[in-house]
């Protein structure tokens, strides 16, 4: 099937060629986002695969919808940036993938709470200027710390897992409990006690109405004066303005962001010789407890293998016919 696929870096190409053996589908790689300006592209393709960052809303729906697309195919877990509402009332249907690696997820999660903790970007550069002093490199133990983990499907789930490996305290807050959790001894909690009661708080939630901003300025004084905070959902999760007041304050007194929500217009490209105008963002890199990523969790060859196999798995069922058992509708957004 005739797919254009948006949003495509180098690193990705490999992956989909080669997952692409099993399937033989005509796929046309397009580096620009996709958007109300670069639709048109996409003219006489039955199948667009879309990125975190590309634009799904309704006049982007309905250019490509005249155009002949009938499936998106997200190559994500989240659908945030889709209008599904939309997507439904004009006959497109919506596939993602829900669960590539959670493993990859997790483990850059551990690794933000590491490097927070120990310092360890800050003593990288010291040690590179010849720099060997242990001054304001001063860590605590993971170790019988208590970590609140805010949204327990896979990934939150590993990453309590992994943290009772550290010997933790491992708190949860999500709509529904999962059992998973409480066969290693996760306590679920109401969001106000888990806010209050955590060290360290990390985002593993869904981006959908009722999570924007879930960290706002009212959550955040709920916490422990100097928590550490981790978000590697999605950046409207968090309130940057606020963080950053209270960054100033120290009542957050550790930042780790692998999404910002304005990242549509950074992430996944290369700016260095370019003047960033985001005040915001800018703003965060001027904090040396502030440690942020460029979206790159799930950037792991295993995440990366899965997530080209199951795209195309979902477009080679839709092309036969097959029930798509990853589709994404506005019900399940509803149920959220």
């Amino acid at each position: 099937m005739k797919t254009a696929v948006f949003s495509v870096r180098r690193y990705e190409r490999p992956f989909f060629e080669a997952a692409n053996g099993d399937h033989r589908h005509e796929l046309t790689f397009i580096e620009a986002r996709l958007a109300v300006d670069t639709a048109p592209v996409a003219v006489g393709f039955p199948a667009v695969c879309a990125f975190v960052n590309d634009v799904l809303d309704r006049p982007v729906l309905d250019l490509l919808r005249r155009q002949g697309t009938r499936l998106i195919a997200l190559r994500s877990a989240g659908f945030n940036n889709v209008d599904l509402q939309a997507a439904e009332e004009i006959g497109l249907l919506v596939t993602r993938v829900p669960a590539y690696s959670p493993h990859a997820v997790a483990e850059h999660t551990i690794g933000l709470i590491l490097t927070l903790n120990r310092k360890i970007h800050r003593a990288y550069a010291r040690v590179r200027e010849g720099n060997f002093a242990l001054d304001g490199l001063l860590g605590f133990d993971l170790h019988g710390r208590t970590v609140g983990i805010v949204g327990t499907g896979r990934i939150g789930t590993e990453v309590a897992r992994i943290l009772t490996g550290f010997g933790c305290r491992v708190l949860a807050y999500d709509v529904v409990e999962n059992p998973d959790c409480r066969t290693f001894g996760v306590q679920y909690l109401e969001l106000p006690a888990l806010l209050a009661s955590s060290d360290i708080v990390s985002l593993h939630c869904p981006l959908v109405p009722e999570t924007h901003h879930l960290i706002s300025r009212e959550a955040i004084t709920h916490m422990k004066p100097g928590v550490m905070l981790i978000n590697t959902g999605r950046g409207a999760l968090v309130d940057t303005r606020a963080v950053i007041v209270e960054l100033k304050t120290g009542r957050i007194g550790y930042l780790g962001l692998d999404v910002y929500e304005e990242e549509a217009d950074l992430f996944f490209q290369d700016l260095s010789d370019r003047v960033i105008q985001d005040d915001v963002f800018t703003r965060l890199l001027t904090f040396p407890n502030v440690v942020i990523t460029a979206h790159q969790g799930f950037f792991t060859e295993d995440a990366l293998r899965a997530i080209a196999t199951t795209t195309l798995a979902s477009i080679t069922a839709f092309e036969r016919g097959d029930v798509l058992v990853n589709r994404v509708t506005a019900d399940r957004l509803a149920r959220r």
